[in-house]
Parts: structure tokens; sequence; C-alpha cells
């Protein structure tokens, strides 16, 4: 466990599993969620690769400072994170607002990106979804983030989830750093960074070359399939994947289809990888 620092000073907590010479795979989390949001993604993405993960500005053990952010400069502090750890570049696997910020790392620091995996994620803003952001952040500001929670939490998790997890819900997976580690005024923080990021960034999403998975759940209602069908479309030669029956937060609920879909693409991308650089080798051989 150690801490990063950003271009502004912020420190972002971080911690590295896995094995030292495995490749290296940043992780990061979505809206108001810290690193605990991948709690069943840990043991079975840590055997195969040396896995980064940070809490985002405003949440987990990063520093929380008052508003605004901007998505563009927390994109930049996930390579702070990557500069800390030596490391010159990752694959890189982001859900929801985690997604977005993966997509910024994708075009403005190309550089650094090896594969992408962009989970229950959206490159354009709809109406329906700004005027939704906006409440979440007006009752988290009002009534505090347990409140939220309360009446946010079926467009996080699936029906069933909900109807069984309901009195617990904020010690569920991902929801726990919501309710526990993630500040009112950082919450609303990363809502409002959200909302003025243009909607340009989806024009820009053809430029991305490097392997690139858009996964998504059939049920998902927050990010909903035609978000992952249009950013798969906009970056070349991108796979879509649809988990059944699996809601927006799919990496805790439907964990084993996920790791299981993720750990495919990743195999397959970091096989071929391999290939190439033999192929490179032999060629300098000769």
């Amino acid at each position: 466990m150690a801490y990063a620092t950003a271009a502004d000073g912020t420190r972002l907590w971080y911690e590295v599993i896995g094995p030292a010479h495995a490749p290296p795979l940043l992780m990061i989390q979505g809206l108001g969620a810290d690193s605990k949001g991948w709690l069943r993604q840990r043991r079975a993405l840590s055997r195969h690769f040396r896995c980064v993960l940070f809490d985002n500005r405003g949440v987990g053990r990063s520093d929380k400072p008052a508003g605004p952010y901007d998505l563009e400069v927390m994109a930049a502090d996930a390579v702070a994170v990557l500069d800390a750890e030596g490391i010159a570049r990752a694959h890189v696997m982001g859900a929801s607002m985690g997604g977005v910020l993966s997509q910024i790392l994708g075009v403005r620091h190309p550089d650094r990106v090896l594969s992408l995996t962009l989970a229950c994620t959206a490159c354009r803003h709809h109406r329906w979804r700004r005027q939704l952001l906006s409440q979440w952040a007006e009752q988290a500001a009002d009534a505090g983030m347990g409140v939220f929670l309360q009446e946010g939490a079926r467009w996080l998790i699936g029906p069933r989830s909900l109807r069984r997890a309901l009195p617990f819900l904020p010690f569920v997976g991902p929801l726990s750093g919501l309710a526990f580690s993630t500040p009112a005024h950082a919450f609303v923080a990363q809502v409002e960074a959200i909302l003025t990021l243009h909607d340009d960034i989806r024009f820009e999403l053809e430029a991305i070359d490097v392997p690139t998975l858009v996964l998504v759940g059939s049920q998902d209602i927050l990010t909903p399939l035609g978000d992952s069908e249009e950013i798969a479309s906009l970056i070349p030669g991108a796979e879509l994947a649809v988990v059944g029956g699996a809601a927006h937060g799919f990496m805790f609920e439907h964990a084993g289809a996920f790791n299981r879909t993720v750990l495919d693409f990743l195999e397959r991308v970091v096989a071929r990888e391999a290939e190439q650089a033999a192929g490179i080798d032999l060629l300098e051989a000769s």
C-alpha cells in the first residue's frame, strides 16, 4: 500500500497485488466507489496480472479535496499512480465513471495503455441520465449519502439482489465505499465532473489503437446495452460482451461471469503480444 501524488498535490492511495513480473493491470472504479468495488476481482485477476488498484480522488483512502473535480484531471491521477509504481504501460480496466476515465486515458495517454476493458459505461450524456445524476447530487448534499444510497441502489444492483440485500445495503460490495468512505461533498464533485465532461470525447474514440473489450450486463438500466454498443462501434476492432441477467454492479453480483469474460480477453491480448514480440525477435536475429 502506498500513495501517489497528483500534479496538484492530491494524494492518491493505491495498492499492488499479484506477481511482480506479471503484466500490469490498472483497475479504476466508478462514481463514489473506492477500490473495494473490485473485491470479487482481486483473487481471480491477481493470479495472472500485477493488479494496481487505487482510490480516485474524493473516495476511500485518497485525499478528498473540495471541488470542482475534472475527469481529465482524474484520468491524469491514474497516470500519476502508474508513474509512482514505475509502470510505463498497463492494461486498463474501468467501470462506470472509471470506464469514462479509461476512455480518456486511451485518447489522451495512448502511450500508457496496452488494452482497455470498459465495463458498464458510456461515451455520451443522455438527458434522463443528466437529470438522474443531478438528483443524486442534490440528495447527497441535502440529506447525506445514506439517503442517496437507499434511493439510488435500484439503479446499481439487480432487483433480485436488491430484495435480498436491502437490510444490509451499506455493507454490500461496491456500495460499502459509497456508504462509509465517500463524503457528500466529494460525491457531488464527482457527479459535477461527469456532467461537465463534453460529449466530444466520443468523436475521439476512433483514435484508440489498442485491443478493447466493452462489457455490459443485459439488465443494466443506468448504462444500458445501447451505450456499450455505441462505444464498441466507435473504437476500431472493439469487442462487445454482454453478461446475461446482470445489472450495473455486475462485477460484484455476477463476479464469475465478469471475471471469466475479462480474463479470456486479457489472456488473448497477452498471448498476441507475446507472439508479436517473438516474431520481432526472430526478424532481428535473422
